[in-house]
């Protein structure tokens, strides 16, 4: 085998770090030229403020190096025309309209009646959960209005990565992708928009992002039974639904609606979730039904679906949701195993 061969075989082995493909199967590399024992890769990048060149370069140099006879190799970048942009966005999404949405992915809706019941913090702590199990995991906040995933994750300033074209690259955190309106626009921008503006930025999120290959997609929605949940059960007829209550009354209740406009709507409801289902003292160590007992595991029985667990009133949970560290990734405050429990039960159902 040629040299030149050798270094395109060890290119295989670099991944784009956004992309995760290597460089080769993405027509990245332009020009490999050798010169004695020095290697030149020319590396042609999306865009030339790509913050994870130098990543790319360095594992280039790595790969390159260990090849016997070269001593010494330099990356120099360069960047894709708008022609080989459209090819790439060809390779990577396809003809989307050919393709279901999603179609080898399973997709869990996560909703709730009224606002205040936490259930942003469930969705990010659950998918959260589902990555650390091993799971390839994307998490969209249809919260478009009153998103606060970023805030829970911690990306409230990052900007995803937008490729000429139309394709846009999620935010990563731990492996998780992401996408919400939060990392799109400025944080105190209002937002008044009506229902149709709103269904277009979740087919924006829905088409134009590059997910890759995901087991699990989860969507915060927005609380209620407005516009976005149900053109979310039009865009994907196959997504199941998630109930996230507490066990006061009046959460319980209005979470009925949801789960009555799923079954209109031939939706599948999966389970059931209570939040703040319980505080634990810290000086007598017992628990207390602060917002009263056991209506989720009433509630889930009455909508003939999984009660899959309760989440305890645990003020780790906010004070790490405030610091953009979903609990689920600490082990400080045993959180973590309601959110497996539910999680195998998810996984299993």
């Amino acid at each position: 085998m040629e040299l030149k061969d050798k270094i395109y075989k060890a290119l295989e082995k670099v991944n784009d770090p956004e992309l995760h493909k290597n460089l080769v199967e993405l027509d990245m590399i332009g020009d490999v030229i050798v010169e004695g024992n020095k290697a030149v890769v020319s590396l042609t990048l999306t865009t030339m403020g790509c913050p994870l060149k130098s990543t790319m370069a360095n594992d280039i140099k790595k790969e390159v190096g260990a090849i016997e006879g070269i001593g010494e190799v330099e990356v120099i970048f360069g960047e894709m025309s708008k022609e080989q942009k459209d090819k790439l966005i060809e390779k990577l999404h396809g003809k989307q309209e050919k393709k279901e949405l999603f179609e080898n992915t399973r997709v869990i809706a996560i909703g709730s009646g009224k606002g205040g019941v936490g259930k942003s913090t469930v969705t990010a702590n659950l998918a959260a959960t589902l990555s650390k199990m091993g799971y390839k995991v994307g998490l969209i906040d249809a919260d478009i209005l009153g998103y606060s995933i970023p805030q829970i994750m911690g990306t409230k300033d990052i900007k995803p990565t937008m490729i000429e074209g139309g394709l846009i690259l999620p935010i990563e955190k731990e492996g998780l992708k992401i996408m919400s309106m939060g990392n799109l626009v400025d944080e105190n921008q209002a937002l008044i928009w009506r229902g149709p503006l709103l269904g277009g930025v979740l087919e924006q999120f829905f088409n134009d992002v590059y997910w890759g290959e995901l087991d699990y997609m989860l969507i915060d929605l927005p609380p209620g039974t407005g516009d976005v949940p149900l053109s979310l059960m039009q865009k994907l007829p196959k997504a199941e639904f998630l109930i996230v209550t507490t066990p006061q009354i009046t959460a319980a209740d209005v979470a009925k609606r949801l789960a009555f406009m799923a079954a209109k709507t031939n939706s599948k409801i999966i389970g059931l979730i209570e939040n703040m289902s319980y505080f634990i003292c810290e000086n007598c160590n017992e628990k207390h039904y602060i917002f009263g007992k056991e209506k989720g595991k009433e509630l889930a029985k009455e909508l003939n679906t999984e009660f899959l667990g309760e989440i305890p009133l645990v003020t780790k949970i906010r004070e790490n949701s405030d610091k953009g560290i979903p609990a689920a990734f600490e082990s400080e405050t045993n959180i973590e195993e309601n959110y497996i429990n539910i999680a195998e039960k998810l996984v299993q159902n």
